[in-house]
């Protein structure tokens, strides 16, 4: 069974449908949120907050909601900077009640003991056991033990066969596990762009190398009607057509791979489209002097940096024009003020024909950064939660925290 096939199984049906009064609920969350360096409080909350529908309606029913998450890559054990009992403020504040945290996430069996139906426990990071990311069924089974439920809402994390994500789910049987609301709504949203989408479908890809999107691009090429590469990796295409690219980023042992894409395209009949200029500079930075170039004829001396009005211009025209969009990447190096404009045009204008009626689905860090930094967010279909999961999705891959829902129970 599929992703897609899971999605269609009745899956909102099921996880509703779950006798949860007094039962413990271990809920995989996907709580890798950024802390501030200094005070490690956190600085953005959209990860919590995507939770909160499945959260609320298990405290609804009076569930005992134990969280498992883990808090970015400790290498040798406990970590105090990534310890998740810094983000226990902001669950307090966010979920509106007290949480309670037990600092081992391998000892916790007498505080989930104690818990009343409602209330919420936070274990301690995943990770600070190697076991977790080695996927350790023993592991797994230990955490399995604390709960009669297991539901996974930790999408971000679903293409990674780790303890916590996969194997655990072996250990319930099919009526006693389910995806929460935030993972349902992202294998939803997949499968419409996936599954007969409406037509004309646009894909915007952007980012700085080709060979971190290939696979993704390669599959898009076989179901899209325009694909829009932007970013650095457009340099790798425009050098393998032969283009002068100045001192553009170009990855030189991706130059066969660039043309071979074009000639799918070709075959395809799709329309792959390259930037016809971009904003340039002598070097990778914010303060000095930038000047528009033909892609057809860039000087020796400069880089590409962001898309230039004549590609804005195109692109904008395609994506104005398109039925369902999916945008992955962005323009340029938007982060600098200088080469922003571009991505920030794709954005508005990916918000301007979904707000008109098509469909439209973000996903990676730079492309909701963007959306959010132009107060967009709210104005696609959907914004993806997971970055390797959502690309791995698109590509056509099996995510293991998906599959392991579907799956029956196994006794290791």
């Amino acid at each position: 069974m599929n992703e897609m096939e899971v999605v269609n199984n009745n899956n909102m049906n099921h996880f509703e449908s779950i006798d949860y009064v007094s039962k413990k609920v271990l809920v995989r969350v996907d709580f890798n949120v950024p802390l501030d360096p200094q005070t490690l409080a956190v600085t953005d909350i959209t990860r919590i907050s995507a939770a909160l529908p499945t959260l609320h309606f298990l405290i609804k029913k009076g569930a005992k909601v134990i969280l498992l998450s883990h808090l970015g890559r400790p290498k040798n054990g406990p970590e105090d900077v990534f310890s998740l009992k810094h983000i226990v403020p902001t669950l307090n504040q966010i979920i509106g009640t007290k949480v309670i945290f037990v600092e081992d996430c391998m000892n916790a069996q007498t505080a989930i003991d104690a818990m009343q139906p409602g209330e919420v426990l936070l274990l301690e990071n995943l990770r600070f056991y190697k076991e977790e990311t080695k996927g350790d069924v023993a592991f797994a089974k230990n955490l399995a033990k604390y709960a009669d439920i297991y539901i996974n809402d930790a999408f971000g994390t679903a293409h990674r066969a780790h303890a916590s994500t996969t194997q655990i789910a072996h250990f319930f049987e099919p009526s006693h596990k389910a995806f929460g609301y935030l993972m349902d709504a992202e294998l939803i949203a997949a499968a419409r762009f996936i599954h007969n989408p409406p037509r004309p479908l646009t894909a915007i890809i952007g980012g700085a190398k080709i060979s971190d999107k290939i696979v993704l691009i390669e599959n898009l090429l076989h179901q899209v009607d325009n694909l829009l590469i932007g970013g650095g990796m457009a340099f790798t295409f425009l050098k393998a057509l032969g283009h002068e690219i100045g001192t553009s980023l170009c990855e030189d042992d991706s130059i066969s791979v660039a043309r071979k894409c074009w000639d799918l395209a070709k075959h395809k009949n799709v329309n792959l489209m390259l930037p016809l200029d971009s904003i340039c500079s002598a070097d990778f930075s914010n303060n000095l002097p930038t000047e528009c170039f033909s892609n057809y004829d860039l000087p020796h001396d400069v880089m590409g940096l962001d898309i230039g009005p004549a590609t804005v211009e195109a692109f904008s025209s395609i994506i104005q024009a398109s039925k369902s969009i999916v945008w992955n990447g962005p323009m340029g190096v938007f982060e600098m003020s200088n080469f922003e404009h571009g991505t920030n045009a794709i954005a508005q204008a990916v918000a301007d024909v979904t707000q008109r009626g098509a469909y439209s689905l973000v996903g990676g860090g730079d492309s909701i950064a963007a959306l959010t930094k132009a107060n967009l967010q709210s104005s696609v279909t959907h914004v993806s939660t997971g970055g390797g999961a959502f690309l791995e999705l698109l590509e056509g891959k099996v995510l293991p925290g998906v599959a392991a829902i579907s799956a029956p129970k196994t006794m290791f």
